[in-house]
């Protein structure tokens, strides 16, 4: 059944406290939340609560705080399986950001399953974060990195990518939807490409959950990694899934407290997952913090976040793209919303100068995705990404600054 209840964008906002303020007497129109997302009040109030009235250590203490702490602890996981979809709460690991989950695989599942000349097919619009541990496993491994190209929408083409799936392929490693371009993948029929041939499957889905469902469990990946900082939640906290199966398999990551059974002079074992992968002292606040942020969302509503956010889209790509001496990069069929550009003449971290002192904040540079930005034949973009807080106002200042903003260097 469809949710009909309007979407007041504005009682959103006053769920926000930091959009409250002024950046050099200027309303702040905030644009990054692809680099990292607001917080709303109850994300703040879980933080604040855990750390004045109810902070522990979890799982060592038998004194009722830590056994509360570790009960809420363990409550986020299973939010967090809830939310992805997952078949079992063992299959999610707290991590502290996509980064490290992806990290995690390599060293793990990558060192014990890979090695000289098996192949990781990718694509070409892949963050850093989903390239250079690939690259310095094959340092380690002589594994080989393979890229699946895109056409100059930022579309992946399909039949090049499956066409790099060959007997050599042991991984394939896909972002769900681009932080460059806004890109969404087809991931359901990449995956299902891969499945076919036995590959096994990470993705990193770092801008796909604050704004999609994800359902791992239909998409049939065997990994997926994000971060609670672009989900509105605290920085610090990150999650990776993986296949119970697989995990069970993998080899610790990091050695220390927590991921033991027994530790002898001698030998060691090691817990079951997923605390095999949760060495000492976790994020327990950032993951206290991560359960309201998902649950405020689902609140919400992603369908109709969804709808909003696909709107302020539109909006964004029209305004913008009517501006003389304005190129979008990345006009993919399917998108998130994010608006990538360059202006002529005008460098972006110019661009950025110039619309921050109009109190816009977006991002400029590359993005964490150098190879990308070759590709496109820029040095870096324009990014600006909106979320369930903007406004189609906030959307028609931006066109105006960055109008302003070529009147200045013209």
């Amino acid at each position: 059944m469809s949710d009909s209840r309007p979407f007041d964008v504005e009682a959103i906002r006053r769920d926000f406290p930091i959009l409250e303020r002024e950046i050099r007497g200027k309303p702040l129109v905030f644009l990054d939340t692809a680099a990292s997302a607001q917080k709303p009040q109850v994300v703040l109030d879980a933080i604040q609560d855990f750390y004045t009235s109810g902070y522990a250590n979890i799982h060592r203490g038998i004194y009722q705080l830590s056994a509360e702490a570790t009960r809420r602890f363990e409550a986020a996981r299973e939010v967090v399986q809830r939310f992805l979809g997952a078949a079992d709460a063992r299959e999610i690991v707290f991590v502290r950001n996509t980064t490290e989950a992806i990290n995690l695989v390599a060293r793990t599942w990558g060192e014990e399953n890979l090695g000289a000349g098996d192949e990781i097919v990718i694509t070409a619009m892949e963050h850093h974060a989903n390239i250079v541990p690939w690259q310095m496993l094959g340092e380690r491994r002589g594994t080989v990195l393979r890229v699946a190209p895109i056409d100059e929408r930022g579309d992946v083409l399909l039949d090049e990518f499956e066409a790099l799936l060959g007997e050599h392929t042991k991984l394939v490693a896909i972002s769900h939807v681009s932080n460059a371009l806004g890109t969404i993948n087809p991931l359901a029929e990449m995956i299902a490409i891969a499945k076919e041939r036995g590959i096994t499957v990470l993705v990193d889905g770092a801008q796909a959950v604050p704004h999609m469902k994800v359902d791992v469990a239909a998409l049939g990946c065997d990994f997926y990694a994000f971060s609670g900082h672009k989900l509105f939640g605290p920085s610090g906290i990150g999650v990776l899934y993986g296949r119970l199966p697989i995990l069970d398999a993998m080899p610790p990551f990091l050695g220390g407290g927590e991921m033991i059974e027994s530790v002898t002079f001698e030998k060691s074992t090691y817990a079951p997952v997923p605390h095999k992968f949760e060495a000492g002292t976790p994020d327990i606040a950032g993951a206290i913090g991560l359960s309201p942020a998902i649950h405020y969302l689902e609140e919400i509503g992603r369908d109709r976040i969804a709808t909003h956010e696909h709107a302020l889209l539109v909006h964004a790509t029209e305004a913008l793209g009517a501006i003389e001496g304005l190129r979008l990069i990345g006009t993919a069929r399917q998108k998130a919303a994010v608006v990538s550009f360059v202006v002529d003449g005008v460098h972006a971290h110019d661009v950025g100068t110039v619309l921050d002192q109009a109190g816009i904040a977006v991002r400029v540079g590359h993005h964490c995705a150098q190879p990308l930005m070759e590709i496109f034949g820029v040095p870096a973009t324009v990014r600006a990404s909106f979320s369930l807080y903007n406004t189609h106002d906030e959307v028609d200042v931006l066109a105006a600054a960055v109008r302003d903003t070529l009147e200045i260097f013209r």
